[in-house]
């Protein structure tokens, strides 16, 4: 969780410091980030039907092929804990 709050807090300082220079952000607009969201997803879409066709059941298999690649190590995941 750590990692997570510290990117969220320099983001804010970046966001308050363009602010106060009255510059806009670089950041892309909503519709690319859309964009790159459809095609994480996408990529995910191959791994989840070969489990499906190989008898795993459809949540099932979203959540083994998908968790990590599209959320990343979630704060709660014990691998990521020992790793910490």
């Amino acid at each position: 969780m750590k990692p997570y709050l510290l990117s969220l807090g320099a983001g804010l300082l970046v966001g308050i410091v363009y602010s106060l220079l009255n510059v806009k952000s670089p950041a892309p607009p909503v519709i690319a980030l859309i964009g790159l969201l459809g095609i994480l997803l996408g990529e995910q879409i191959v791994p989840v039907v070969k489990r499906v066709i190989g008898g795993q059941p459809a949540a099932q298999a979203v959540s083994a092929a998908c968790t990590e690649p599209v959320l990343g190590r979630l704060p709660g995941d014990p691998d990521t804990q020992r790793k910490a």
